[in-house]
């Protein structure tokens, strides 16, 4: 299994993508793992919310590969302790035979076509962050869910 992250909208801020960088760097020695940035949408400001959703899902579905197990970072998804999400990606690991994908959208969701295709839904918080955090957030949670499996002294319950 290779875990995919895909977000939408170049990672902004030296913290941001040093953060990531750095995880990223320890992810390699647990699994395959790679961050793809789709660009962010040209004159935006000239189409509403739900022509961004569906413009962003086109280049979504562009990034994907048959046979993807698609969840995505949505607000209203399964909420998870460390040591939960840690048994959800170990799970993963023996039942996605490909991608295990994790889509973060664009500022205003989804399309429903994404929704549609999607497995699942999970959410890092009831509290709304912005995108670019989510992304360290994120790639440290898979960090630490590998860290969590391997008994290594990283997590602290």
């Amino acid at each position: 299994m290779k875990i995919h992250f895909l977000v939408i909208g170049k990672t902004t801020g030296k913290y941001t993508t040093d953060a990531i960088e750095d995880y990223k760097s320890r992810l390699k020695y647990y699994i395959p793992f790679e961050m793809e940035v789709i660009p962010e949408l040209k004159n935006a400001k000239n189409l509403s919310f739900e022509q961004q959703k569906e413009r962003e899902a086109d280049l979504i579905i562009k990034s994907l590969q048959p046979g993807d197990n698609i969840v995505l970072l949505d607000e209203k998804g399964k909420e998870f302790t460390s040591m939960q999400f840690s048994n959800y990606i170990e799970k993963k690991m023996h039942t996605v035979n490909k991608r295990l994908v994790f889509i973060v959208g664009g500022p205003y969701g989804f399309s429903q076509r994404i929704y549609e295709m999607a497995s699942e839904k999970i959410s890092l918080s009831k509290m709304t962050f912005s995108h670019q955090m989510v992304r360290v957030f994120f790639v440290e949670q898979i960090y630490r869910a590998f860290t969590i499996m391997n008994n290594e002294p990283y997590h602290h319950e």
